[in-house]
């Protein structure tokens, strides 16, 4: 197991809290909750060594979304294009 956490940049808050995805082979949940003013990301893996992997995934989507939220990510061996997606349905279900 293993723990990251990340900072980015942020302009506007997210409405309202989100959980989407399960925690499962190939897969992850993601919990998202409002935050004032930056964007923290911590996530829990199974998977050791892929630090920089989650850094660029998540940099390129809060680059394109630079939302202040809080999210706890708990990943059980998901590829980046799940992340991507789950990230992208997360910021979708925290809007009102």
């Amino acid at each position: 197991m293993e723990n990251l956490e990340f900072e980015f940049r942020a302009e506007r808050p997210v409405a309202q809290r989100a959980h989407v995805g399960v925690v499962g082979s190939g897969d992850l949940e993601i919990l998202l909750e409002p935050a004032a003013d930056r964007a923290r990301v911590r996530v829990c893996t199974s998977v050791d060594g892929y630090g920089e992997i989650w850094r660029r995934v998540l940099q390129r989507f809060f680059e394109r979304h630079p939302v202040a939220a809080s999210l706890r990510i708990n990943d059980f061996g998901a590829t980046p294009g799940v992340v991507a997606l789950r990230l992208e349905q997360a910021l979708e279900a925290s809007r009102p």
